[in-house]
């Protein structure tokens, strides 16, 4: 068994690689940390754990807990991981990231975006952004992977193929995506009680939310984002807005690029059904459609994921299969949970 571990598994993140990793025929979970939670049962905060961790405890971070483990996943908040992944370094075989310190390419872009300046620059080059349908190759030979966030992988999967192929234009690229309040994580906040959310429907973020850049950089393309926040626990959908490169596409030739592209691809379904949330929760796929409406002029184009599996864990445990030479789809659900 390779032997992993968790720094920050307390999270929403953290528990759903404890799940993903609890179904996973080649790992075992070595230690779980929660610094905010040590000393608590797993079950006791994830009673949906329980049949998995009976006698687990989340931990306190140690650089001693890595001896014999071959791979950890940081779920940390941003700016944390920068401090700890050159102790990490040289001492396993995969670090895998789902934060947000090292997926930009330069320092000046983290600190625009994230308000502070990158203490590691150095590593930067060192991690393979981790997208596998877009940098697979890359993946499979590095030990550094940053995991997307979950915005940009829902917004990159439905648009990278028609960018790539020329079919539509890159100077502004409109993105509106709806998530579910898990996307905020588990820490409470006065926006995200239910009182807060419930039937309530906002738009946040505007204009300067962070995952603006890292959409940008996925497409080659100047990007207008804006995130919703919806009343439910998992999932994303978004809906991207592009004008045509040349007359005469046709709703045919998107959905064949898309199908072209994609046709290989374990975790995407590429189909003319309208992508739904609920079609994704629990699972690592990602369901795609477009359409071109030609009385506008404009290439519509959807995805749905779940934001803590595609959207996060599950794309960390894809990640991290590539990396360790394993079966890409290991451990990974490829069928929503339904109703």
């Amino acid at each position: 068994m390779i032997q992993v571990g968790i720094i920050g598994a307390s999270g929403y993140t953290g528990v759903e690689l404890l799940r993903l990793c609890a179904q996973h025929p080649e790992f075992e979970v070595a230690f779980a940390t929660g610094d905010s939670q040590a000393g608590t049962s797993v079950a006791e905060l994830y009673p949906s754990l329980a049949g998995a961790y009976p006698t687990a405890a989340f931990v306190p971070w140690d650089i001693g807990l890595l001896d014999g483990v071959d791979a950890v996943f940081l779920g940390l908040p941003h700016g944390t991981s920068q401090a700890i992944v050159p102790d990490l370094l040289g001492r396993v075989r995969l670090i895998v990231d789902l934060g947000a310190d090292f997926r930009l390419r330069t320092s000046a872009e983290y600190e625009q975006w994230y308000g502070a300046a990158h203490t590691r620059t150095d590593l930067l080059d060192r991690f393979v952004y981790g997208l596998p349908e877009l940098h697979r190759d890359a993946l499979r030979a590095t030990d550094c992977v940053a995991t997307p966030g979950c915005y940009p992988t829902a917004a990159t999967l439905p648009m990278a193929p028609l960018v790539r192929a020329g079919l539509v234009q890159t100077d502004t690229i409109i993105v509106d995506a709806a998530s579910g309040v898990s996307g905020a994580g588990r820490p409470p906040k006065p926006t995200t009680t239910f009182c807060a959310v419930d039937e309530d429907v906002t738009a946040y973020g505007l204009l300067e939310h962070r995952h603006t850049p890292e959409i940008e950089m996925n497409l080659g393309a100047q990007v207008l984002f804006t995130p919703h926040l919806v009343p439910m626990n998992r999932g994303i959908l978004a809906t991207c807005y592009s004008r045509p490169a040349a007359g005469g596409l046709t709703t045919s030739d998107v959905l064949e690029c898309l199908g072209a592209f994609y046709a290989e691809e374990p975790f995407v379904v590429v189909s003319d059904r309208s992508p739904s949330t609920k079609a994704t929760l629990g699972s690592n796929t990602a369901h795609i459609t477009a359409r071109v409406d030609e009385r506008t002029g404009t290439v519509l184009a959807l995805c749905a994921i779940d934001n803590l599996g595609k959207g996060a864990s599950g794309a960390a445990v894809q990640c991290a299969n590539l990396a360790l030479g394993l079966a890409e789809t290991a451990g990974l659900p490829l069928v929503g949970t339904y109703p």
